[in-house]
C-alpha cells in the first residue's frame, strides 16, 4: 500500500516516520471551519474527515491519512492563533489550568474510513506575560492548537501533569494510527 500523509506538520512527519511507515506527503486544500453546534470532542474527527472528504479520489493500492488537533478550556475550543495577540490571549487562558487535547485522524482507502479521536488532559503550571511572550518570540506557535508545542520549551517548563498520549498532544496519536495501518496492511 501506498500511504499519504495530508499534513505539512513537521511534528507530524517525523512521528509517521519515527513508526517505521515510509509515506508521501500531499497538499489538501480545505477550508478548516469548525460548525458552532459541535461537540467539543468531535471537532477534531470533524476536521480531519473534511480534510479527508476534500481529497481526490484513491487509488486502490493507496491510504490516506489526515488529522487535525484542537485544544479546550471552559467549553472552548482553541484552534491555532491568528497572531500574536491571539496567542497571548489562549496562553493566558490555559495558564494554571487544566485543558483538553483533541486529535482525530482519518485513514482512508478507496473503500474505507476509519476516524478516530483521542484526548489528553493537561496541566500547565502558572506562565507569567514575560514568559508567555519569550516563548511567541522565539517559538512563534502560530501553527500550534492552542498556540503550545509540548515537546517545545513551554512544554518542558511548565507542564506539571497529563493524562494521556504525549503524541496526541503533540498532534499524531500514533498507538490509534499503527493500529488502524496494521490492520488495513499487516506489517
Amino acid at each position: 500500500m501506498k500511504l499519504l500523509l495530508a499534513s505539512q506538520s513537521p511534528r507530524r512527519k517525523e512521528l509517521l516516520s519515527s513508526l517505521g511507515f515510509e509515506f508521501e506527503v500531499v497538499k489538501i486544500d480545505c477550508e478548516e471551519i469548525i460548525p458552532e453546534n459541535i461537540k467539543i470532542e468531535e471537532a477534531a474527527a470533524y476536521l480531519s474527515d473534511l480534510k479527508a472528504d476534500a481529497f481526490r479520489s484513491l487509488e486502490a493500492d493507496e491510504v490516506l491519512l489526515t488529522a487535525d488537533t484542537v485544544v479546550a478550556v471552559d467549553g472552548l475550543i482553541l484552534g491555532k492563533p491568528k497572531d500574536e495577540d491571539d496567542a497571548l490571549k489562549m496562553l493566558r487562558s490555559l495558564s494554571g489550568r487544566i485543558h483538553q487535547v483533541y486529535t482525530g485522524i482519518t485513514i482512508k482507502t478507496a473503500n474505507k474510513i476509519f476516524t478516530e479521536t483521542d484526548v489528553a488532559a493537561v496541566t500547565l503550571d502558572e506562565l507569567s506575560d514575560e514568559e508567555i511572550k519569550y516563548y511567541i518570540q522565539n517559538y512563534k506557535p502560530f501553527d500550534k492548537a492552542g498556540s503550545y508545542g509540548i515537546q517545545e520549551w513551554l512544554g518542558m517548563a511548565k507542564i506539571t501533569n497529563m493524562t494521556g498520549s504525549f503524541y496526541t498532544i503533540m498532534g499524531l496519536p500514533t498507538h490509534l494510527v499503527y493500529k488502524i495501518l496494521k490492520e488495513i496492511s499487516p506489517i
